[in-house]
């Protein structure tokens, strides 16, 4: 638990800026996930935590994405660019094929990811081994398109990346073992709004503390293998055993 949304965000970038520089030591290459939403101004807002990071010798993907093309407005590559990957040098992004065909989509992300040398991106059991894997969580239990009540959070098929048919347009995104097979897999919540006084304060006891599993709040699934980085509004309501 840190002191507010700027020190959540500082120790988000130093947490990437340690997984990338470490990764490159070991094996001469990096790979990292982050989804949309606020994660994008942390990383936007983290030029010197993130100094040094050989851009040139990493992958980026994205956790999950709209089926539009790469200028949208509404597409997170769009925002990613102009908040931040101008400043990231060399770095190879997985960007989308731009038509709005969710399955046809995943198909083709997936085939991008694989066609990615182990060198680059390891595998442990079938699945991609991002060095970290970013995540933001819903204050529904949602994280990257993975939505309460649906099949996809429970999926099970081996398939890296799914299309999610829920809105229109679709949506693809990793699947949960994907994500939760990285090297580090990061949570972060901060800051506080009109909408959400306390911050994410109810989400976040619900996905740490809550029982009502992974189909109801997708979010708990992420228990096991996720680091939580919260600030003191989103950590407020969680019972004190926790709050370390």
């Amino acid at each position: 638990v840190m002191p507010d949304a700027d020190a959540v965000a500082s120790n988000l970038c130093k947490q990437v800026a340690k997984a990338c520089k470490d990764a490159v030591a070991e094996r001469g290459a990096f790979a990292l996930a982050i989804p949309g939403c606020s994660i994008l101004k942390m990383l936007a807002g983290g030029t010197a935590e993130l100094e040094g990071i050989e851009w040139d010798k990493g992958v980026m993907a994205y956790v999950n994405h709209k089926c539009v093309s790469n200028d949208d407005a509404a597409a997170t590559h769009k925002k990613a660019m102009d908040l931040f990957l101008s400043g990231w040098p060399g770095l190879k992004v997985i960007t989308m094929g731009g038509s709005g065909e969710g399955e046809a989509e995943a198909q083709r992300y997936e085939a991008e990811l694989k066609a990615l040398p182990e060198t680059t991106l390891p595998r442990t059991d079938g699945m991609p081994v991002f060095d970290i894997c970013l995540i933001g969580v819903g204050d529904d239990g949602h994280f990257g398109s993975l939505y309460p009540g649906r099949q996809e959070i429970a999926d099970e098929s081996g398939r890296w990346v799914l299309p999610v048919d829920m809105k229109s347009p679709p949506s693809i995104t990793l699947s949960p073992k994907a994500m939760m097979a990285a090297k580090t897999v990061l949570v972060a919540s901060a800051g506080v709004s009109e909408k959400y006084p306390m911050g994410k304060s109810e989400a976040m006891k619900t996905a740490i503390e809550g029982m009502e599993g992974p189909q109801a709040f997708p979010a708990q699934v992420l228990r096991s293998t996720a680091t939580w980085l919260l600030d003191e509004a989103a950590a407020s309501k969680l019972s004190p055993e926790y709050r370390s």
